[in-house]
């Protein structure tokens, strides 16, 4: 199970009209996840690291779109502080 990364056009966002989200804000850190429902998320800052349970990972940085699917258990590495817009379902 892995996560899906893309840079959106700003027709896209619009489309999504993911400025009207909820933003969610976490400094560097490192904890466990697991997502109990598909989360899209458009960061605005940040530069994570999603590590999976085979201990492969994803980059996700400022401008990505990043799709994170039910079921997901990952290790996120917040190296930058994460300000991010977020859409559970």
């Amino acid at each position: 199970m892995r996560i899906e990364v893309k840079k959106p056009s700003k027709k896209k966002l619009e489309e999504l009209a993911v400025g009207g989200w909820p933003i969610w804000e976490k400094e560097e850190s490192t904890f466990d996840w697991f997502y109990d429902d598909k989360e899209t998320c458009y960061f605005l800052e940040g530069d994570v690291e999603i590590e999976f349970p085979d201990k492969t990972t994803t980059k996700i940085t400022a401008g990505d779109l990043a799709i994170f699917p039910k079921g997901l258990s990952c290790k996120w590495h917040i190296k930058k502080k994460v300000k991010k817009h977020y859409k559970f379902g």
